[in-house]
């Protein structure tokens, strides 16, 4: 059971913030959680808990024992889907054993099964399905499932034509972090992605509620707020007819107590002038760009239906590094789209050569069934798709080793995520997101996890910074 993302509340890692866990004796029952997929997925898992605590339910640490298991699943590509259905028979197992009453499943794997029959059809022994949509309604399948119902009951809502209210979470990262999700569901129809069937059409949170959110977050200690969505440049279209981010950033950077203010997602379309200029204006927005741009020849970008072409990539890219003092630009591709040539592949290799981005990604294709891409012709070999993919990430590691180098020496702020031993610590700078991106070591003395110390760099080990925090003396100065 090590090897599963049992979320447990008594770590030091994963403290409880907006509700706090109940005592196991006085609760209607108690039930383990399980969290896989983004972001996006966790910000549901944490609202479930918060709702699941407020009713009376307590969370526990293993599933053994506990009269319930939750598997909040996820189902972009084939991968993720075989992990969610592995970690669901491990609790059917467990169930089988008599050593939990029940389980229940949410999330993307059976919204996007609905259509096929359903994931009942295919794991029987399962309980009760909750889909996207029906997060908000667990309570009563918990009520259902603990009451003794033994009718299977799968739970699907139609995706909301307003935004659903995520405050009140349990959240389930460390206090001085948290994603806030901006919006719901995506409008773009890119022929590999499968999201839009399982999310639905795009739809704004809008800037009053996520305001709530953030002074509620920050209340319980956050100091830096990731900003996420399936396609984050394009908030506010559909509720306000315009996008809207660079107004809702100026509205969330006088959030008090917020430090830092990160962006994931941006769709390279709706990058506006007003956007770059809020950004690079702002004492606490970021200048780390999460921009996933999936391809660079523009034959292959209009095979996988971007509505943006290879100058207009190139043109974005060199404005961003322009205006943006420090801009550390993190982005995806993917490698091996089907009709993809070697002279197509050789020009992606190029760019990455030519643009080196701090951060990055790749992912092999993956056929998506239902998706337009899979009646493309030309579809490649797992071999070639796997021999792209590692040549990328070969340029890649010695474009991250140079600009790990080029640290060496200076003084970085780091934001303090863990403490691995005594006196050692694990943070973070601006230009790491949580989980994705590297770390900083960070040696110094009596130091709390969330806070935010000058650390001089030292040297580098692999991907990572290693350096120890500047000495301060009584007045404030450093020595």
């Amino acid at each position: 059971m090590a090897s599963l993302p049992i979320i447990d509340l008594s770590a030091p890692s994963s403290p409880a913030s907006s509700s706090e866990p109940l005592d196991p004796r006085q609760t209607k029952g108690t039930y383990a959680f399980v969290s896989l997929g983004c972001p996006k997925n966790l910000v549901d898992s944490e609202k479930m808990l918060g709702s699941l605590s407020l009713d009376g339910y307590a969370l526990v640490s293993e599933p053994e024992g506990a009269d319930f298991v939750i598997v909040n699943t996820c189902g972009f590509i084939e991968s993720s889907r075989a992990e969610s259905r592995s970690v669901i028979q491990e609790m059917l197992d467990l169930k089988k054993a008599g050593k939990t009453k029940g389980v229940i499943v949410a999330g993307c794997l059976p919204q996007r099964l609905e259509a096929d029959g359903g994931l009942l059809k295919q794991m029987p022994d399962i309980d009760h399905v909750v889909g996207v949509f029906g997060r908000d309604e667990i309570t009563k399948v918990a009520d259902r499932l603990v009451g003794g119902a033994r009718e299977q009951r799968e739970l699907f809502r139609p995706a909301p034509i307003k935004a659903m209210n995520d405050q009140s979470r349990l959240r389930i990262t460390p206090d001085h972090y948290a994603y806030l999700k901006i919006s719901e569901g995506c409008d773009r129809t890119c022929t590999f992605c499968s999201i839009p069937s399982m999310r639905g059409k795009h739809v704004t949170k809008p800037i009053e509620m996520i305001l709530d959110e953030a002074r509620e977050l920050s209340d319980d200690g956050v100091r830096e707020l990731i900003l996420v969505a399936q396609d984050t440049t394009y908030y506010g279209m559909d509720l306000y007819g315009k996008v809207q981010l660079a107004e809702l950033l100026r509205q969330l950077q006088k959030v008090e107590g917020i430090d830092w203010i990160r962006l994931m997602y941006l769709y390279p379309i709706n990058f506006s002038d007003e956007l770059i200029d809020v950004i690079a204006d702002s004492r606490n927005i970021l200048p780390y760009l999460d921009m996933p741009l999936q391809h660079i020849n523009s034959n292959v970008l209009k095979r996988m239906q971007r509505r943006v072409n290879s100058e207009q990539t190139r043109e974005l890219v060199q404005k961003l590094r322009e205006r943006i003092p420090n801009v550390v630009l993190r982005t995806t591709f993917i490698a091996g789209f089907p009709g993809e040539t070697d002279e197509q592949f050789e020009e992606l290799k190029q760019f990455v050569q030519e643009t080196r981005f701090e951060r990055m990604g790749v992912f092999t294709y993956s056929l998506e069934p239902g998706t337009p891409a899979v009646k493309l012709e030309g579809h490649l070999p797992e071999e070639v798709k796997e021999a792209r993919r590692d040549a990328l990430m070969e340029l890649q590691q010695e474009i991250a080793f140079e600009h790990a180098d080029r640290m060496i020496g200076y003084e970085l702020d780091v934001i303090i995520d863990e403490e691995v031993g005594d006196g050692v610590y694990v943070g973070r700078t601006f230009a790491d997101a949580p989980e994705i991106d590297s770390n900083v070591i960070v040696t110094g003395s009596e130091l709390q996890i969330g806070d935010m110390v000058p650390v001089e760099i030292m040297e580098r080990q692999d991907y990572d910074l290693v350096g120890m925090v500047s000495m301060i003396d009584d007045e404030g100065e450093e020595e």
